[in-house]
């Protein structure tokens, strides 16, 4: 599986390497037939070719929320690459057609290996296990490191795939069950299962508005978080291309449907390697949520978040967030 295109960008660090250039590697490939972005801090070669005692031992994988465009975790990522010294590779692998690829790729590619409906709930977390079967080479240990829907991805990932030398895996935020029973769920099941056939015409116009107007869109339409990141600025700009839009509500209807209940054997299965972060405020995943999660898993790594993070945290503290998990695993003896 060749990138069809990479791009590479500068950005900085923050802390000791404020003065550092720090190059993410950018890249479009075909997963599972799908368009799909990667971003990559740290080694972006095929790691299956670099394999001598230089080569790293770990691997940070990142699996976002809905939508799934990496974009949004650029500043989060970059934090935890230079947190941890520029040790360990930091990678983020997009959901399957929710990223617009370059002119030239189509969102599909019927030459490719796929499987029925990769754009589904399923089909993401095969999209994902075909992505490390691919790219990483199978004795790397592995921290992943899921946001809201991307919990219950990594949850799947590891009951479908024990065989994965998962070291950690971080939920942030989790979406793990009841999530049309939720708050927001509540709202948006009846947007996303009946109604998301109506969206598409207005999406479709706003497609055709030059870029400096969709940008102001965004910025209007976050104009009530203060200190947006920039780069979650330009992550939106892919959901104005109908294509991404479709494939995200599609995902979404199919979450409201299928995350009911919460995988508890998996969960007891894998708790020494797993930290949960919930929100104080989140309607995606109330508190009360947290609250049984903590009766059912008492020695669990289960945290509520007492700083004020919203749900959609890549908005505005991407930075404070990677403190968090920096701490955590800095505790970790074999990291």
């Amino acid at each position: 599986m060749e990138p069809c295109q990479g791009m590479s960008s500068d950005h900085r660090c923050t802390g000791k390497m404020s003065e550092e250039h720090i190059p993410v590697h950018d890249e479009f490939i075909y997963c599972l037939g799908a368009a799909t972005q990667v971003l990559k801090f740290g080694p972006w070669r095929d790691l299956h070719k670099a394999r001598d005692d230089a080569s790293p031992k770990l691997l940070f994988l990142i699996i976002p929320g809905n939508p799934g465009v990496v974009g949004f975790y650029k500043t989060f990522m970059q934090s935890l690459y230079c947190g941890f010294n520029r040790k360990y590779p930091v990678w983020a692998i997009s959901h399957a057609g929710h990223c617009s690829p370059p002119t030239g790729m189509d969102m599909t590619d019927e030459h490719d290996q796929e499987i029925d409906d990769v754009f589904s709930l399923n089909g993401q977390i095969e999209h994902k296990l075909c992505f490390l079967k691919q790219n990483v080479p199978a004795d790397i240990r592995l921290v992943l490191i899921g946001h809201s829907i991307g919990c219950y991805i990594i949850l799947e990932m590891m009951k479908r795939s024990p065989e994965l030398k998962v070291l950690k895996s971080i939920l942030l935020f989790p979406t793990i069950e009841r999530m049309a029973q939720s708050p927001q769920g509540k709202i948006m099941t009846p947007l996303l299962c009946n109604l998301r056939y109506v969206v598409y015409m207005p999406l479709y116009l706003l497609s055709f508005l030059p870029e400096v107007m969709k940008t102001y869109l965004v910025k209007l339409a976050l104009h009530g978080i203060k200190s947006v990141d920039e780069t979650s600025v330009v992550a939106s700009l892919n959901l104005f291309r109908m294509e991404c839009a479709a494939n995200a509500m599609y995902m979404g209807s199919q979450e409201m449907v299928k995350v009911v209940d919460r995988d508890n054997a998996t969960i007891k299965q894998n708790l020494s390697k797993l930290i949960f972060y919930y929100g104080a405020e989140d309607n995606w995943c109330p508190v009360h949520y947290y609250e049984d999660i903590r009766k059912d898993f008492p020695n669990g790594n289960i945290w509520l978040c007492n700083k004020g993070y919203r749900h959609a945290f890549v908005l505005d503290s991407s930075k404070e967030v990677a403190s968090l998990v920096i701490n955590w695993l800095n505790e970790l003896p074999n990291l």
